[in-house]
Order: C-alpha cells, then sequence, then structure tokens
C-alpha cells in the first residue's frame, strides 16, 4: 500500500468506502486519547469507512466496525491508501 504524496486530511472527510491510514490524533483530553488507541486508533493503522450519516461514522478498524461521532472522527488525521 503506497502513501506518498499524500494529503493528511480528517477521517470525516474520507469518502464512503475508502481505506485511510491514521496519522496523528487531535485531542487535549488523555481519555479520548486512551479510548481510541484501545480501539486501534493509533498511527499507521489502516480504517475503511463503512457508513457516514450526516458526517458520523461507521469505520472498520482491525476486524471490527466502530461508530464513531464526527467531533471525534474530526480529529483524526488520515491520508488515503492505495491497496
Amino acid at each position: 500500500m503506497s502513501t506518498e504524496t499524500a494529503y493528511v486530511k480528517p477521517l470525516t472527510f474520507a469518502s464512503l468506502g475508502e481505506c485511510v491510514e491514521v496519522r496523528s490524533i487531535k485531542s487535549t483530553k488523555p481519555e479520548l486519547l486512551h479510548f481510541l488507541e484501545n480501539l486501534g486508533f493509533v498511527e499507521g493503522s489502516h480504517v475503511r469507512v463503512a457508513a457516514d450519516n450526516q458526517g458520523n461514522l461507521i469505520v472498520e478498524i482491525k476486524g471490527s466496525r466502530v461508530a464513531l461521532d464526527k467531533s471525534v472522527a474530526a480529529r483524526i488525521s488520515v491520508v488515503s491508501v492505495t491497496e
């Protein structure tokens, strides 16, 4: 998979069905960072957008589906990956 010349964007900007790689998570709340880390949202992990409901997302990560509020998804910076 290649991420060369990719532009960093918030997860909320990813298209339905798009595979992305997590680059960073921006939050001043350690409990949110810990929660997302436990779900598998760490730098380098791959995520696929399974559904989008007005910015609220359902994503597939590490074989599981996870629902994310749009305010949380907006804090996750990603790049598109090609498979």
